[in-house]
């Protein structure tokens, strides 16, 4: 006898009980992959975010004398965040560094100007080392 109970018993063959569940298998599953690519672009789109910045700074080559952590010729991006997080108009300052260069507060060698990097790119950028790079 058959236990109309038991999700994994097999319904007669040819009853409207068999080809029902077999749609409502394939809705689950189907169902079950949009939840899946829908918490997967979620997470793309949230880690895209986060590492936007380290794109950027990638992209233009700022990697080359800067570090997150540690110093290279230029300041690490932490160092940088500890020293501008709470000034006023920090960002703003930080961005325009970026593109006209800096003048040597950190050490002798003062930063190049980087005005191939756009005005959107540089603000990005300084709201990324202010934010500790991370």
């Amino acid at each position: 006898m058959m236990n109309h109970l038991d999700a994994n018993a097999a319904p007669p063959r040819g009853s409207s009980l068999s080809c029902c569940r077999a749609a409502a298998l394939a809705l689950a599953a189907l169902l079950a992959g949009f939840a899946a690519a829908g918490s997967a672009l979620a997470a793309d789109k949230a880690g895209a975010r986060l590492s936007s910045g380290r794109a950027l700074a990638e992209r233009h080559g700022c990697l080359g004398c800067h570090a997150v952590q540690e110093r290279l010729a230029g300041p690490a991006y932490q160092e940088v965040a500890q020293r501008y997080r709470e000034a006023p108009g920090a960002a703003a300052e930080l961005a325009q560094r970026i593109r006209s260069g800096g003048d040597g507060r950190w050490g002798a060698m003062p930063m190049p100007p980087q005005a191939q990097v756009s005005q959107a790119d540089a603000k990005r950028l300084a709201a990324w080392i202010l934010a500790g790079a991370k």
